[in-house]
């Protein structure tokens, strides 16, 4: 587990992905006219060090590292739990073994 969570650890990218579809600046455009919106343009939002939350636009470049990236921070999360559950138990079974001695 340690191993996946330095794995993990290297490509991990902090927030959550949203995909917009916005109009653009073309008053002629059909996005303004009935017709489709252009996108989808991929955000990643994410809670700052103020506590609000903010975020920015994802290059087409760079979308597939990003996913990726957000991925891993999702399972990160997880094996971080699953480490501090089993450090739990640890300590309150050292804890029932100290208290039975």
């Amino acid at each position: 587990m340690l191993t996946e969570i330095g794995q993990l650890s290297n490509v991990a990218i902090f927030g959550t992905l949203s995909e917009t579809y916005r109009r653009c600046g073309s008053p002629g455009c059909q996005c303004h006219h009935g017709g489709p919106k252009h996108g989808p343009h991929l955000n990643v939002s994410y809670r700052g060090d103020t506590g609000k939350t903010t975020g920015y636009y994802v290059p087409k470049a760079a979308e597939a590292d990003i996913r990726a990236g957000v991925a891993a921070w999702q399972k990160l999360q997880e094996r971080l739990r699953q480490l501090a559950e089993l450090t739990k138990e640890q300590v309150l079974q050292k804890a029932k073994k100290d208290h039975d001695e």
